[in-house]
């Protein structure tokens, strides 16, 4: 691999993705089987409560993994514990692929969702850790873009593979998703360590090497390579002060603010039911009024093509936009959309029947223009959910802490998605089926109340550095008060002194 390549911050922030998509993968691996009958005839047509057990699944070792992610970036690297949950994902899924009953199947879920939980939450720190402040945002963003690139490549794959006639149907799928795992461990063995972690573990010489690497083509005299290779050592310095480093120090002051933001924020990522719709899009088109395989495959696929171009104005933009209002305006208008869903199927909705599917109880019978409008509200919701919540959720929390708790408190946060994430993919098909339209209410109740609490809570964080993180959180003003842009002339000066001498470490 060439040496201008795992130099370029975008290309290092763009390969490491491949852990996000490996998530995306896994939602299109059960979206796109689950209301097909091969699936259904040869796993014993699933109740909707067992159904759910069965995606929920991966969330269950995605929470354990975003848990083990923290000591493990810690201890061996953000790089060893992306290749690590590689190697993890490839042995899921060939677990998967050759699943010969339920258990067999959650078994390979499961051990999928270690090494999706890994990933998720080391792949957005790594990330961070080697982007210059102004083009942080747009680098992790690209997390949440790999998704849904995941999400659509495998929809594909699943809905070709569709029209097999045998239980390759959905073996063949399951088993690709080695490949996407075997290229990104192969391909994160050449990449360089993150500097930040480097210089926390006293390899300063490396540091500062693979930072003049990233910034400046080598030069380790640069002004602004030795200006932030400064700040990261004084940051350091300060943390040998404090006491040994736990998880108890996350709860107190003056960092659980932080780390609770980080947590309420990807539990609210999940909570606007975007997941939910992405797993059980099937059943929510059904509702829907779509019925045939043919048309909802269809249907299916045009809102995941939406996923993956609405993203992209929020990764282009997002560093020049700012977190805050891209998150405010993201969940005001998914309230809106879920509101107007729930309204319409209530409306002109009425309890239904199919034959082989327990979860689909209320859905909207021969009215074509309220179908439509109902489909035409889901895409536009997905389409607030990408280009706001999707990319910010995992970009903000993997930039507000300090390197002293960075991998332990994102961990936290990652965690929380996962535990919800479990607890919507397990409840939300009998609630389908028992509250039926009602359940879109509840998603909008989250999604108003999310507005609120970002408002009140959420500071702006863009064009600073992760080492000037303290100054936001610590400054004293309301979330809705920013502070002045950041100035790095003083660190310039300093820096500038130090050109054309050899630096000493």
């Amino acid at each position: 691999m060439g040496k201008s390549l795992v130099n370029n911050v975008y290309f290092l922030g763009g390969f490491a993705t491949m852990g996000g998509m490996l998530f995306g993968f896994d939602i299109s691996s059960m979206s796109g089987v689950v209301g097909t009958e091969r699936y259904q005839d040869y796993f014993g047509h699933p109740s909707s409560s067992l159904q759910g057990g069965i995606v929920a699944s991966m969330a269950a070792g995605s929470f354990l993994g975003a848990l083990l992610a923290g000591p493990f970036g810690d201890r061996f690297s953000r790089k060893y514990t992306i290749m690590l949950a590689a190697a993890i994902w490839i042995v899921g899924s060939i677990i998967q692929c050759a699943s010969v009953n339920v258990a067999m199947l959650i078994v390979g879920r499961i051990i999928n969702g270690v090494a999706v939980g890994l990933a998720s939450m080391i792949v957005p720190v790594y990330q961070s850790e080697i982007a210059p402040k102004n083009i942080r945002g747009r680098i992790v963003s690209l997390q949440q873009w790999a998704i849904t690139w995941g999400i659509l490549i495998q929809y594909f794959i699943q809905y070709g593979c569709s029209y097999i006639q045998s239980n390759a149907a959905f073996r063949v799928p399951w088993g690709i998703q080695i490949v996407p795992g075997a290229i990104m461990l192969i391909g994160m063995f050449f990449f360089p360590f993150s500097p930040r972690w480097l210089a926390d573990k006293g390899r300063t010489e490396e540091a500062l090497e693979v930072l003049a690497n990233l910034r400046a083509n080598g030069d380790k005299n640069d002004p602004a390579v030795l200006a932030e290779f400064r700040d990261i050592q004084e940051a350091i310095t300060f943390d040998r002060t404090q006491a040994a480093r736990s998880y108890l120090e996350l709860f107190k002051h003056p960092y659980s603010r932080r780390v609770f933001l980080g947590m309420t924020l990807q539990s609210w990522s999940q909570l606007t039911g975007m997941n939910v719709c992405m797993y059980y899009i099937v059943f929510v088109f059904r509702g829907a009024g779509i019925t045939g395989q043919d048309a909802n495959l269809q249907a299916s696929s045009i809102q995941y093509v939406l996923n993956v171009l609405m993203t992209i104005p929020a990764i282009l933009f997002i560093d020049r936009w700012g977190r805050r209002p891209v998150l405010l305006l993201g969940s005001t208008a998914m309230a809106f959309w879920l509101f107007l869903i729930g309204g319409l199927m209530g409306r002109y909705g009425e309890a239904t029947t199919l034959e082989g599917d327990s979860t689909t109880s209320w859905a909207i019978r021969d009215q074509p223009t309220v179908s439509h409008a109902v489909i035409a509200c889901s895409y536009l919701f997905v389409c607030s959910f990408a280009i706001s919540w999707g990319p910010v959720s995992w970009t903000y929390p993997a930039e507000i802490y300090p390197l002293r708790i960075r991998a332990k408190a994102v961990s936290l946060s990652t965690a929380s998605n996962w535990a919800f994430n479990f607890i919507l993919a397990y409840a939300v098909p009998p609630a389908l089926e028992h509250i039926q339209y009602r359940t879109y209410y509840i998603f909008g109740g989250f999604c108003a109340a999310m507005t609120i609490h970002v408002y009140f809570q959420f500071p702006e964080t863009k064009g600073r550095t992760l080492e000037q993180m303290d100054e936001v959180f610590n400054s004293g003003l309301p979330a809705w008060k920013s502070l002045p842009p950041p100035s790095d002339k003083i660190h310039h000066e300093a820096a500038d002194e130090k050109v054309g001498e050899k630096t000493e470490i």
